[in-house]
């Protein structure tokens, strides 16, 4: 992509951010994923109008061009988002392979205007006894099958 096409979805991105939030269906985030030239879906923030916590702009755009391409793999792919991707954000990009990020707002920017997610990234490298949402691990007979019927099926699909 050129520079030109970066600042283009960008403000499209950046657009759709300000036109949902100010009509109520969420925070100022928007985001557009773009793969060969190609604009392949959009996503707004959607959480306080669905009631979905992980219905943030990067989630739906990735489940909506994921659905438009008939695959879980967006390889190739980039997605412009209004402000660099929160943790869950992230994570979800990386699952979908987006091959590039490219963001407008920072996170120190985000939690400015109170949108801070600096809490999740300092509990995630803890171990999971420490952090502030209680973990505990109990391994069950039913678990550790599933996870070897998954081991040895023939037709799994990996990802």
């Amino acid at each position: 992509m050129s520079h030109d096409d970066d600042m283009i979805h960008l403000a499209r991105a950046a657009q759709l951010s300000r036109e949902r939030m100010e009509a109520n269906l969420g925070g100022p985030f928007g985001a557009v994923i773009v793969r060969d030239g190609k604009v392949l879906a959009e996503g707004w923030n959607e959480v306080t109008s669905s009631n979905d916590p992980t219905a943030h702009a990067e989630v739906v755009a990735i489940r909506r061009a994921c659905s438009e391409v008939g695959d879980f793999s967006l390889h190739g792919a980039t997605l412009y988002t209004s402000c660099e991707p929160c943790p869950m954000c992230l994570a979800s990009a990386y699952w979908a392979r987006i091959s590039r990020i490219v963001y407008g707002n920072t996170r120190d920017d985000a939690a400015a205007i109170g949108f801070d997610d600096a809490f999740i990234y300092d509990e995630m490298p803890k171990p999971p006894g420490e952090r502030a949402i209680r973990m505990e691990h109990v391994p069950t007979p039913e678990a550790t099958a599933a996870f070897a019927a998954w081991l040895a099926k023939p037709d799994k699909i990996t990802y």
